[in-house]
């Protein structure tokens, strides 16, 4: 059984027609991170603040190291269930300085014992220097790191973590990942992290979990999810895709699709009559002698390449254009025509 253990867990809110959270089942590891990924209202939040002891599940059993925290007898609140949270808007008290903020819920320790504490949590997020000053005085990274420092103070079990990148700009957030991941590592916690945001989830994650409609759609590593996605709902959520419809051929290993054949990475165990084909754009690469071709619908310039809509004789106009990524320093035009592979590597069959 995992340090934290989720099972056949369901959240009903009164007035609603359909659970927040459906029978879910969840296993995870001392000392993993794993993120709760997923669009709005799918029921990651939910989830999380029931880990927490901040919602009551209608059903199912919670366990953190192999504990009991919620059943449908025993709901321990949260100050006794070992998690430290870290909210999205940091939740930090503005009238106390940064060292009183960490102290803060450490209620029944020596006023000796919460300085040195503060001194430690304060030094291991990097900000040993900033205990005097108060929460205005700190950018929007610091006061995520206090915020981090202040969850982990009383030595939790788990950290659990609401959106805690929305509120940072671009260059920020990405140094904010790694900080945080790093942090997190030092201090050896077990952590889950709530987001919406696939490269969030991508950079700080042992494991994905992607949630839609309070159901689990699949979890995985993020390379294996990126790869292998499992449905379509995952395949489109988790970065671009390309989805086509197909047949699996005799030999098992490719898929006639009104683009072509198409390549699988591996030999399928048994014949399917009617698949569908996920394609990464990354997957398709212009080549001179390319196997597929078609006319340059659309050119988006996105910084670090090309998204480039172009559309195949064998495409009709309802059909949805294939899009391939291109090198930025490519010269590519509306209206011409190119070619190119497909590598086996970045296709799936998914559901």
């Amino acid at each position: 059984m995992g340090f934290i253990h989720l099972e056949q867990v369901t959240k009903m809110f009164n007035g609603s027609s359909r659970p927040a959270v459906e029978n879910l089942n969840l296993e995870i590891e001392k000392g993993e991170i794993v993120t709760l990924l997923g669009p709005s209202g799918c029921g990651k939040t939910t989830t999380l603040r029931m880990i927490a002891g901040f919602e009551q599940p209608t059903e199912g059993i919670i366990r953190i190291d192999n504990r009991i925290v919620q059943d449908s007898r025993i709901s321990l609140p949260p100050e006794k269930r070992g998690v430290g949270m870290v909210f999205q808007d940091y939740a930090l008290f503005p009238h106390l300085n940064i060292e009183k903020n960490v102290m803060f819920g450490l209620n029944k320790w020596s006023s000796r014992k919460k300085k040195q504490r503060a001194i430690e949590v304060l030094d291991l997020v990097g900000l040993a220097d900033y205990g005097k000053r108060y929460p205005h005085e700190l950018s929007g990274g610091q006061q995520q790191r206090v915020a981090l420092a202040r969850a982990l103070a009383p030595y939790p079990d788990v950290v659990l973590m609401d959106e805690p990148f929305s509120n940072l700009d671009a260059g920020l957030r990405e140094k904010m990942r790694y900080d945080v991941t790093s942090i997190l590592r030092k201090a050896n916690t077990t952590a889950v992290i709530v987001t919406h945001d696939q490269k969030d989830a991508f950079a700080v994650s042992d494991r994905i979990v992607v949630m839609n409609e309070g159901v689990i759609q699949q979890v995985s590593t993020p390379k294996d999810l990126y790869r292998c996605p499992k449905n379509c709902f995952v395949a489109q959520f988790v970065g671009k895709t390309n989805l086509l419809d197909g047949t699996l051929c005799q030999d098992l290993k490719h898929v006639n699709t009104h683009i072509g054949r198409v390549c699988l990475p591996e030999r399928m165990e048994k014949h399917l009559d009617h698949v569908k084909v996920s394609i990464r754009p990354e997957g398709c690469r212009l080549a001179e002698e390319g196997r597929y071709f078609g006319t340059v619908e659309r050119v988006i310039y996105s910084g670090e390449y090309q998204e480039v809509s172009v559309r195949l004789p064998s495409q009709s106009e309802t059909d949805v254009p294939m899009v391939i990524y291109v090198p930025i320093e490519q010269d590519i035009q509306v209206g011409q025509t190119v070619a190119f592979d497909i590598s086996p590597e970045l296709v799936a069959l998914v559901e």
